[in-house]
């Protein structure tokens, strides 16, 4: 899919700040689809995350209408909005335009509304009760943040909370107990699920794949890592348990489903073991070719390995109290966007990873998975979100993903996707084939001087309105120099510190050509150094006249 047009009506929340902000990102009849991530960037409190938070939870609304067996519930149910988009479809020899809204007509209720545009100017109401609709929405809403950021993550959380009690429903129904539970569409990345997303590309990735996730952090591969399932844990209250003699297990009951997973986990173990007592089980694996083979068996690809876990990990909100969980849905309603689920402590979680170890480089012996930096952990997590997830019509959400990398990898980021190895090519192929869309929010200049000014949006809060104000560059932002992109993006001129700016303003004014020259050995080179060198060159030249 594409994003084409993104207007917010009324938000309801961030004091009104996304209240009608109308913009449009790109022209439907531009030329041929390629791959064009677009990137959002301003000073903090401008709006950028809370638009792709806005843009997740309209999404959300929409799957909730139509495939409510996916989408559980909406974080944003009183949110009013019309986005338009591109969807590929093996029906159609080109991708439809879509038109999805809920919007307020006099005294009546909102309610979502689907349109597609048929022969270039008409557009047609669709039927959301049509099993072919179905095919106009986007397949997954991929939301990645690399810390805990609670405003794009607040749908995200509704939908993993959505799936979590939907488990507990039918593992404790006779009748359903078979049926899977479907994937949620709406799928969040963060810090909580980065060894989901790592060790299943580890797994089932190629070499070559492996080699781009893991070579900047000086590790070759995945050496052991341990899994553990505890189900009847102490943590997990009452009511997520089931009565004892009347169910399959004495804790937290599973679907068919997932008892599945479980059996193909002990199979693919290099050793495992089992405690009556807490229901738990302990998965050892150590990394060979035969270990891949049996993943291999069970699991055709790296995305289907990490579904699979992380449906187990989502049944770590049934070791959050109900009164907790109830009180976020609750608050999220209202729009508190303090909420957050609290996150259970490792020992009480009802999936976790432990002793995640890889191959050092260079026959080094192991390197621990905590001993990683934060930012060798991000670039993997975030490599392999992108390497994995090739399928068509993907929305990707990405806030600050280079938050914690040092300026060399920063200088790299829009290269490193654009030719990362997935299943069926590089990145910047298949996503032109499969038409996907990548937003992402940044503070840095690395990131639009990889891309044109078209596909750069720069925010700013009015001051006078309380409104944010969305533009394009007034100048080409591809290939330029980062001073400059500083300059334009954030009104940084000269880009330094408020110190050293402060001396030079100082030295400015200054009319002691000594006291400048002085001063001046202090201060690195620096264009204003250069303007500082020739008012002294002026004060000497008035002094001998």
């Amino acid at each position: 899919m594409k994003l084409l047009r993104v207007h917010i009506v009324s938000a309801k929340s961030c004091g009104g700040l996304l209240d009608g902000l109308d913009i449009t990102l790109r022209d439907s009849s531009s030329g041929p689809m390629e791959f064009e991530p677009l990137c959002l960037i301003g000073p903090n409190g401008a709006g950028k995350s809370q638009l792709i938070q806005v843009i997740a939870e309209a999404f959300q609304s929409l799957f909730y209408a139509v495939v409510p067996t996916e989408e559980r519930g909406e974080g944003n149910e009183n949110l009013l909005f019309e986005i338009e988009y591109l969807i590929s479809s093996e029906i159609a020899d080109k991708p439809i335009e879509v038109r999805a809204s809920r919007l307020a007509h006099g005294r009546k209720r909102p309610v979502i509304t689907l349109s597609k545009k048929i022969d270039d100017y008409e557009w047609k109401e669709c039927d959301l009760t049509d099993p072919q609709t179905i095919a106009l929405l986007p397949t997954k809403v991929i939301g990645y943040t690399s810390g805990a950021n609670e405003t794009l993550s607040l749908p995200f959380l509704v939908s993993r909370s959505g799936y979590a009690d939907e488990v507990t429903r039918r593992a404790l129904n006779e009748e359903t107990v078979s049926e899977s539970v479907p994937d949620t569409r709406l799928m969040l990345v963060d810090y909580g699920t980065h060894l989901e997303v790592l060790v299943s590309n580890l797994l089932l990735g190629t070499e070559e794949q492996r080699t781009a996730l893991l070579s900047d952090a000086r590790v070759q591969d995945l050496h052991t890592f341990r899994c553990v399932i505890q189900l009847a844990h102490s943590a997990v209250p009452k009511t997520a348990q089931a009565k004892r003699g009347r169910y399959k297990r004495k804790g937290i009951q599973l679907t068919d489903e997932l008892e599945h997973y479980l059996d193909q986990l002990k199979r693919c173990a290099t050793s495992h073991s089992h405690d009556p007592k807490n229901d738990s089980y302990t998965f050892d694996f150590f990394i060979t070719k035969e270990t891949r083979i049996a993943f291999a068996t069970f699991w055709s690809s790296a995305l289907e390995l990490y579904g699979a876990l992380h449906k187990l990990a989502m049944l770590n909100d049934l070791a959050i109290p109900k009164t907790t969980r109830d009180r976020f849905k609750k608050e999220t309603q209202q729009r508190k966007f303090a909420s957050r689920l609290p996150e259970p402590q490792d020992e009480d979680k009802v999936f976790r990873f432990e002793r995640v170890t890889f191959d050092a480089q260079e026959e080094r012996g192991t390197v621990d998975y905590v001993s990683l930096s934060d930012g060798e952990h991000q670039q993997a997590q975030l490599l392999g979100t992108l390497c994995m997830a090739s399928f068509p019509n993907a929305l990707f959400l990405l806030d600050e993903p280079e938050s914690h990398f040092n300026p060399q990898w920063r200088v790299k980021l829009m290269s490193k996707i654009l030719s990362l190895p997935t299943a069926n090519g590089e990145r910047r192929e298949i996503c032109a084939a499969a038409l996907q869309d990548l937003l992402l929010t940044t503070h840095s200049p690395f990131v639009p001087s990889d891309m044109p000014r078209e596909r750069i949006l720069i925010f700013t809060k009015n001051s006078e309105t309380g409104k944010i104000d969305v533009r394009h560059p007034d100048i080409e932002t591809f290939g330029t120099t980062f001073d400059s992109i500083l300059a334009e993006c954030f009104d940084i001129r000269p880009p330094m510190s408020d110190v050293p700016k402060a001396v030079i303003e100082e030295l400015k004014s200054s009319d002691d050509p000594q006291e400048i020259q002085d001063r001046m050995q202090t201060l690195g080179e620096s264009v204003e150094k250069i303007l500082l060198a020739d008012r002294i060159r002026q004060l000497q030249r008035k002094t001998r006249e």
